[in-house]
């Protein structure tokens, strides 16, 4: 007769469950997938510290011919850099009362798909909890927008331009689902004959490419919130796949079984951050 064993079970969930959460993770984890993750080093284990570094600009010089110009003066090479450590977990864990009841809902799909939605949901918002935008002149923190309109984005764009984002068509907005109406509604942005006909997929969606920004919609930011950004003003750094275990609670003096995922990662803002994200909102 055929039985149902835990080594069995543990094989099947390692085998095809974790490449599988891996992607899942990537594409419904928006920021999480635009944020910068070049970064020096490799985490081992838990509390890795990683350097992501920059070289500072040197000024040059501009001789004149006959004057002073049969020399130079050198520079040195300097740089700047902000170490990311690897100290947050994210992890979501449930409790069956026995294997029949997990082997069938390994089947159905069903625990994937909640341990996956909680797991992304913590990072997720521990990202947008580092958001913190530049406050000195110009502003980067837009307050009072009720209505995002295509006035409201080109201002963002200006304001992107002057304060020099990489023009490397990696320009983000992701905006709450009213904000991203409220663009909608505006000719200019929503009809493709004002703009690139083009669109990029981006983490399983379809972005809008509009004033040289790829406009996505954001359902987990509440009414009336935006994030503007490049890929560089915030770095994360993760293990390469989610870690998936399953233990019997027999030690526990229990009967039953326990499942849990988790990813150790760490974020953090990066060089010249502040200026290259802008954040809108209402009052």
């Amino acid at each position: 007769m055929a039985t149902t064993n835990l080594s069995a079970v543990n094989d099947q969930i390692q085998k095809y469950w974790a490449p599988v959460f891996t992607k899942r993770l990537r594409e419904n984890l928006i920021l999480g997938s635009l944020v910068n993750k070049d970064y020096e080093g490799a985490i081992a284990r838990q509390g890795d510290t990683v350097r992501v570094s920059q070289i500072v600009d040197i000024d040059g010089q501009l001789l004149t011919v006959g004057t002073d110009a049969d020399s130079f003066s050198p520079e040195a090479v300097t740089t700047t850099y902000v170490d990311i450590k690897a100290d947050k977990r994210a992890v979501a864990s449930v409790e069956f009362s026995d294997l029949v009841e997990l082997q069938s809902q390994v089947d159905r799909n069903k625990v994937q798909d909640t341990l996956m939605y909680a797991m992304s949901r913590q990072i997720n918002n521990y990202l947008y909890s580092l958001v913190s935008p530049s406050t000195s002149a110009p502003d980067h923190l837009i307050n009072g927008v009720a209505d995002f309109n295509a006035t409201q984005l080109g201002a963002c764009r200006v304001l992107a331009a002057q304060a020099k984002w990489a023009e490397d068509n990696n320009w983000y907005a992701l905006l709450d689902p009213q904000y991203y109406q409220d663009l909608l509604n505006s000719t200019t942005v929503a009809s493709n004959e004002f703009g690139a006909t083009d669109a990029p997929s981006i983490g399983g969606k379809i972005a809008l490419k509009r004033m040289g920004f790829n406009v996505l919609q954001d359902n987990s930011r509440t009414v009336d919130q935006g994030l503007l950004f490049h890929p560089d003003f915030m770095h994360m750094v993760q293990q390469t796949e989610v870690q998936v275990k399953i233990s019997d609670l027999h030690a526990q003096k229990k009967f039953g079984f326990v499942m849990s995922v988790d990813l150790v990662f760490g974020a953090k803002l990066g060089l010249q951050g502040d200026v290259k994200h802008i954040k809108v909102f209402n009052t």
